[in-house]
């Protein structure tokens, strides 16, 4: 494929927004603000060039820092993609990045402060076609791979990708690309085409969902880890169990943690529910080789 190529020409263009301290209290954790172009198709199958937000937050202390793609999820209405703001994740970003990690947010195409047409739409109820729908949506994590890796403070061999929701399909999704650099990759409740109101754990054809997840084992490499709460009113308990038996049956290779209930809906338990998925996750990542904590000196 060329997009490749193309996005890592453009990725030289990128254009710095802001740059702050987060907060006094760890003054060596920094949040910068800039924007990257990435190459995209449009609804009407026409290639286009278009800038994303991407929020960088990083320990400035440390020389070199193993990166993290965080993937937002999807907003359902017009109206809130376009008050989304900015990706930030703040208290999840400010805690990977004392492990260790620049964390690099896109807001994707669509969303709040990178505006732009809705990519991402999976057509009706009744034919889903969601592995077309996440294409720009990996485009973009790709991308932000592409430019983490150019940063003077990152180790270009040393990175994971993470998402939540949407953003953790997408991330399974761009780790099927087999993307240089990136060494694991975390799902947290990854789908789409939920609706906890009008149809609670019945997502939209969640047969076709574990399609697109098989056809994403079949070719990903990278070692994956999927958290799941038990009661995930988008998906509900059974779902995800079949997607990740689809994409290890196809040949990926998953971990499952089903995570405990949280609150009347688990679904958002990446940012409601961290005592629970932290010590997997840092578990996890030491499995795989990455020290978390280290002085910033290492």
């Amino acid at each position: 494929m060329k997009t490749l190529p193309v996005i890592a020409r453009m990725g030289a263009a990128c254009c710095l927004i802001s740059s702050t301290i987060i907060n006094p209290a760890f003054a060596e954790i920094r949040e910068r603000v800039v924007k990257i172009p990435v190459l995209v198709t449009g609804p009407d199958g026409t290639p286009f060039v278009h800038g994303i937000t991407l929020t960088v937050v990083y320990d400035d202390a440390r020389k070199k820092s193993a990166f993290l793609i965080l993937n937002h999820g999807r907003a359902v209405t017009p109206q809130e993609r376009k008050d989304y703001g900015r990706a930030r994740f703040t208290e999840q970003s400010r805690y990977f990045a004392k492990l260790g990690f620049a964390v690099f947010m896109p807001t994707r195409i669509g969303y709040g402060v990178t505006e732009g047409p809705d990519l991402e739409s999976s057509g009706p109820y009744n034919n889903k076609d969601y592995l077309r729908s996440l294409v720009p949506a990996v485009a973009q994590a790709k991308a932000a791979v592409i430019y983490a890796r150019s940063q003077s403070f990152v180790d270009p061999k040393r990175g994971i990708l993470l998402g939540q929701s949407v953003g953790g399909f997408t991330t399974i999704g761009a780790a099927a690309e087999n993307l240089p650099g990136v060494r694991l990759a975390i799902n947290f409740a990854g789908g789409a085409g939920g609706d906890p109101n009008g149809r609670p754990w019945n997502p939209c054809q969640a047969d076709r969902i574990a399609e697109t997840y098989g056809q994403y084992g079949a070719r990903g490499r990278t070692p994956t880890l999927w958290l799941y709460s038990s009661n995930d009113a988008f998906w509900g308990p059974e779902h995800p169990k079949k997607w990740v038996e689809s994409y290890i049956s196809n040949g990926g290779k998953a971990e499952f943690i089903v995570l405990p209930a949280s609150g009347s809906d688990g679904h958002n338990s990446f940012s409601q529910n961290p005592d629970a998925w932290k010590p997997i996750v840092e578990a996890f990542l030491a499995k795989k080789g990455f020290r978390t904590g280290i002085s910033a000196s290492d």
